[in-house]
């Protein structure tokens, strides 16, 4: 995925492996296909997931990741942040954001994109460019505003997700994510390790686990997909009441803001 590798955000592969000394624990089921350099049979199942979030001219789905970030004595401490998202292609796109920190809200109407914030009654405000695509590397580069799941709402998920793979296989199905079948496909390249559980009816993700193989402290994460509805008619994305009366800041890196 090309995003997870360019910008920090993670999600851990997250394996638990028992020892013999429980011989009740039961093992592992094995994986549907030996690991090998990149399947076909992967490429389509991942291939399934991108057609059907390619084709959808209007999405909207629940997003809830779970993250950590290193403590003062090095501990993993984890977090949970939940985002309400809103998409109509090509230039409308809005994500509520919850949870373990200060809330905020992401408004794109294909002529600007803002970012207001609840709580400190602040809105940033920037002139955006009329695509998705464009958009999303502008607030990138103007203020480091990232969206974790950013490779699976672009215009061409399957070769955001498929870019430079030195592998991909098939693991198997799960009937315990999602509320429903998923296949299950293990991904990587130089940068990160992945699996995916994907709907084997809806194509559809539901789960998603990474690890990234090469960044130090970048953090790890799993991000889980729920409530989809596709082509659902008429959304909503309208700022919040609040953000009218909010008071104005400047977009800016983070990094950017420490100098100052």
């Amino acid at each position: 995925m090309r995003a997870i590798r360019n910008i920090v955000m993670g999600v851990t592969l997250a394996a638990a492996f028992f020892g013999a000394a429980h011989a009740e624990t039961p093992a592992a089921p094995p994986a549907k296909e030996a690991p090998q350099a990149v399947s076909p049979a992967a490429l389509a199942i991942l291939k399934g997931m991108s057609e059907t979030l390619a084709k959808a001219n209007g999405l909207s789905v629940s997003i809830r990741r779970a993250f950590d970030e290193p403590a003062s004595n090095g501990q993993p401490l984890f977090y949970m942040v939940n985002s309400n998202v809103s998409l109509q292609r090509p230039d409308k796109l809005k994500v509520v954001v919850t949870g373990d920190g200060p809330p905020s809200e992401f408004y794109y109407d294909g002529k600007e994109f803002a970012v207001y914030l609840p709580a400190s009654r602040l809105i940033a405000v920037e002139t955006a460019p009329p695509n998705l695509e464009e958009m999303i590397e502008a607030a990138y580069n103007k203020a480091g505003v990232y969206f974790p799941f950013v490779d699976f709402i672009v215009a061409d998920p399957y070769s955001a997700i498929t870019e430079k793979l030195t592998s991909a296989f098939v693991v198997g199905q799960s009937s315990l994510v999602g509320g429903t079948t998923t296949d299950i496909v293990a991904i990587a390249n130089p940068d990160f390790q992945a699996q995916l559980w994907i709907g084997a009816k809806d194509k559809l993700p539901r789960l998603v686990w990474i690890t990234p193989t090469n960044a130090k402290e970048k953090s790890r994460s799993v991000i889980e997909f729920s409530n989809w509805r596709i082509n659902p008619g008429q959304l909503k994305f309208s700022r919040a009441p609040g953000a009218a009366k909010a008071g104005r800041m400047k977009f800016e890196k983070p990094g950017a803001l420490a100098k100052h």
